[in-house]
């Protein structure tokens, strides 16, 4: 079960609500996020919810039988809003708009995408600072002066940054200069770093991991969740599978039963989740009629010269097209539903 308990419960309520639920065989876990607070009753007994919902403190509760509880759509009526200011946020019945490099680079690179960003009403940019790479003698990022710069540069021009965190030593120095941290797919059961994120009042963009199911990614949200932050997207980005004619398999299925499942934000990533330029327009059509709530996908001014991930990039021109093409798809998807 889920009990929402009021803001401000007294402490011998919220004691009498966790000895019923003990009655009732149930274990509480008590969870304070920045808009809630929540006891977590896991038990396989079966109660009548008259049998504690009666008792005073108690906002609402809930039957959830998903193990992830916080996260399930079962008992969120309104899915959540992710509210950044500026007029600006990512919710369901809206569709967001990520795109950037692969990596920050550079001062003139940063300049010359914040530029195409502003041209086009594109509000968030993304870039990583910090590159998990596959080889180690690859280019890994900036590191935290990067991150500065690159945080500076958007703030001046009204954009939200949305880049990647790999490890828990990197979360306090990150946080000031970051709008969105990134969970990439290597670090999506990095569990230590999931709870950890939990702790800050900041939107997290949790990405499926690279052989990882709808489920697996959904625990690990509940991770994020449960640690206290609310604030949370999840993105489906393609997974591992035996095709070897792309880079990843988008998963499609995955965006209608994510939106069944949960009341966060899904976003989708095409480049990933094919790893070929050419394709990047069509999967990314194709999952906002699918469902999704945003695309983040990677640009840079010249693709060929890249730091990394340069042939699944689009460049701006593409990019340009990409944009008025996922615009008027969105406004098809409205008309249709």
């Amino acid at each position: 079960m889920l009990i929402q308990l009021q803001q401000d419960i007294r402490p011998e309520d919220k004691a009498a609500i966790e000895n019923k639920a003990k009655e009732l065989k149930y274990k509480t876990t008590e969870v304070v996020t920045q808009a809630g607070h929540y006891l977590v009753g896991t038990g396989k007994a079966d109660f009548d919810v008259r049998a504690i919902g009666h008792l005073p403190g108690i906002k609402d509760i809930h039957i959830v039988s998903d193990d992830y509880r916080l996260v399930s759509r079962k008992w969120k009526v309104n899915p959540t809003v992710i509210d950044f200011g500026d007029g600006l946020t990512v919710q369901e019945g809206d569709l967001t708009i990520m795109a950037g490099p692969c990596s920050i680079e550079n001062e003139d690179q940063i300049e010359k995408t914040i530029q195409h960003l502003v041209a086009n009403n594109v509000r968030f940019m993304r870039g990583g600072v910090f590159k998990p790479r596959s080889s180690p003698y690859s280019f890994r990022g900036l590191g935290l002066e990067g991150l500065k710069l690159f945080y500076d540069m958007c703030r001046a021009h009204g954009i939200k940054i949305v880049t990647e965190v790999m490890q828990v030593s990197q979360i306090a120095p990150m946080e000031p200069y970051t709008d969105v941290f990134q969970v990439g797919a290597r670090n999506t059961q990095n569990f230590n770093l999931l709870d950890e994120l939990g702790k800050v009042d900041k939107p997290v963009l949790l990405k499926r991991g690279i052989s990882g199911t709808i489920d697996e990614l959904l625990y690990s949200a509940e991770y994020i969740f449960s640690g206290g932050n609310e604030k949370l997207m999840l993105c489906e980005r393609g997974i591992r599978t035996y095709e070897t004619a792309s880079r990843n398999t988008l998963d499609l299925n995955a965006i209608p039963i994510l939106k069944e499942k949960t009341h966060l934000p899904v976003i989708v990533d095409p480049s990933h989740g094919i790893g070929i330029r050419e394709y990047v327009e069509p999967m990314a059509l194709a999952a906002i009629m699918a469902g999704a709530d945003g695309i983040i996908y990677e640009t840079h001014e010249k693709p060929e010269e890249a730091a990394s991930d340069g042939a699944q990039t689009l460049s701006f021109s593409e990019s340009e097209r990409l944009i008025r093409k996922m615009q008027k798809t969105f406004e098809l998807r409205k008309e249709l539903a």
